[in-house]
């Protein structure tokens, strides 16, 4: 089962812009998102207190996790090492697209302890706080349900009148969800980051330890 995990939050990406990531890279890899699960649930609230998820994810051994960054689990470094062992001892495979690596029980320490690193230094810039983005969340549509289907025909090069007739439905209306979703460019992955031959070795060479202090 492959599951889409997206949570926004007010300093980083709106629930739009992760949707499109990942539909992005899903359609890039040859995989189809079985389920869609928004976590509306705020940054603030600890990992004991988010029932629906934790159960979500206890009901879904096994499963292909895709997220667009590490911060999207949580923002809490305790938190954050919870999640990771416990999606782990669950055999589900993390796939964080923003930093181009995936996580599962067969991956290095070292890659694992990197992307923690990674998320206390970003928690630690305080530039991040000032510059975030604005909360952001994505309104449903009808054509949520034919997500997949509109993307592998955009990838067939159908007209959108074609796709209308197929799906039977308005031609302006599925234009405008087309457009607005940005499906072109998630069909063809244009809003991918650009992905990294050694990733993992990036993620671990931004480990960073304390200084040498002298006595």
């Amino acid at each position: 089962m492959v599951i889409a995990y997206i949570r926004p939050d007010k300093n980083f990406d709106a629930a739009l812009e992760q949707l499109q990531l990942i539909n992005s890279y899903a359609v890039s890899n040859n995989l189809v998102i079985d389920d869609e699960f928004i976590d509306q649930t705020s940054q603030n609230k600890r990992l004991e207190k988010r029932e629906k998820v934790t159960n979500y994810f206890r009901q879904n051994n096994g499963a292909t996790l895709l997220v667009s960054d590490v911060w999207v689990l949580s923002t809490n470094m305790e938190d954050i090492i919870q999640m990771f062992s416990c999606l782990l001892k669950n055999n589900f495979s993390v796939h964080f697209i923003k930093r181009s690596v995936i996580i599962s029980q067969q991956s290095s320490v070292m890659l694992v302890l990197g992307l923690m690193d990674h998320l206390r230094q970003t928690m630690q810039n305080e530039s991040k706080k000032v510059i975030g983005r604005p909360v952001g969340s994505r309104s449903n549509s009808k054509f949520d349900k034919y997500m997949n289907e509109i993307l592998g025909f955009i990838k067939e090069k159908k007209s959108v009148s074609e796709m209308a007739r197929t799906l039977k439905v308005s031609r302006s209306s599925l234009k405008d969800f087309i457009e607005s979703r940005e499906l072109k460019q998630v069909a063809f992955g244009s809003l991918l980051p650009e992905e990294s031959v050694n990733a993992e070795e990036q993620v671990i060479s931004t480990i960073s330890c304390p200084k040498e202090y002298k006595l």
